[in-house]
């Protein structure tokens, strides 16, 4: 009970620090640290899992325009 109580904390201290970080102006791998806090909650809540999930589906939707588009004539 005590670990999942200290992932869950660092969870979301992940995401707020992530989220900090990524404001304009603020240096810092904001998005990556706060994806990281957000797989962590992942594992204990739905709303997390989901997220995570959509984010999964649209960087595969992303990777495959990419890789429609092909390489630029030259």
């Amino acid at each position: 009970m005590l670990r999942r109580a200290i992932r869950i904390v660092v969870g979301f201290g992940m995401l707020v620090v992530g989220l900090l970080l990524s404001l304009p102006g603020v240096p810092g791998p904001g998005l990556l640290i706060a994806l990281g806090g957000l797989a962590v909650l992942s594992e204990h809540f739905r709303w997390a899992r989901r997220a995570v999930n959509w984010l999964r589906r649209k960087a595969a939707q992303a990777l495959e325009r990419v890789r429609e588009r092909g390489r630029p004539a030259v």
